[in-house]
């Protein structure tokens, strides 16, 4: 009788934790720089290199900092949602980070598919997706005014993720 108690707890204690496990959703991986400063940084704008953008200059305002990339076939079913956002709610405002692109492919591709971001800032080697954690595009970041990360999303924006999650944590952040 003794003999099997042990294997019925070791099968037991397996059993709740795949449970807890199926419970998880795979799209909110913590972050551990949620709650924490945006890392500093400066980059290129797209579409003027030689000019620099810095986290710095988005200090007192609200925002989202969407990373993307020309390559990735997740973006494009992202994108016309932040065209729509970008067309109906001029506060919401919008920064991109193309993550190891090529200029021109990026460029081309905001042409073809329209542009919703204020400005987009070129991240060629992913330096600055690496010091903010990326696992792969699109990603997308809320800070708040003081600079501090308050949300990170994993994969695509939809339209239920713009509604139930983002724009009411931007609206009580100030935006």
């Amino acid at each position: 009788m003794r003999k099997g108690i042990v294997p019925l707890a070791v099968f037991l204690v397996l059993v709740a934790f795949l449970g807890i496990g199926l419970t998880l959703n795979p799209r909110e991986l913590p972050s551990p720089l949620v709650d924490k400063p945006l890392p500093q940084f400066s980059l290129p704008r797209l579409s003027e290199p030689q000019k620099a953008f810095t986290a710095a200059d988005m200090k007192g305002k609200v925002w989202m900092l969407n990373v993307w990339a020309s390559w990735c076939v997740a973006c494009r079913v992202e994108h016309p949602v932040l065209v729509e956002l970008s067309k109906t709610n001029k506060s919401v405002l919008i920064y991109g980070l193309n993550y190891k692109d090529k200029r021109d492919d990026a460029l081309q591709w905001l042409t073809r598919f329209g542009n919703p971001y204020v400005e987009s800032i070129s991240d060629t080697q992913g330096l600055v997706g690496i010091d903010l954690g990326v696992y792969g595009v699109p990603e997308t970041f809320i800070i708040d005014k003081q600079g501090v990360i308050r949300h990170k999303q994993i994969g695509p924006i939809t339209p239920e993720v713009l509604q139930d999650t983002i724009l009411p944590l931007m609206r009580k952040l100030g935006a």
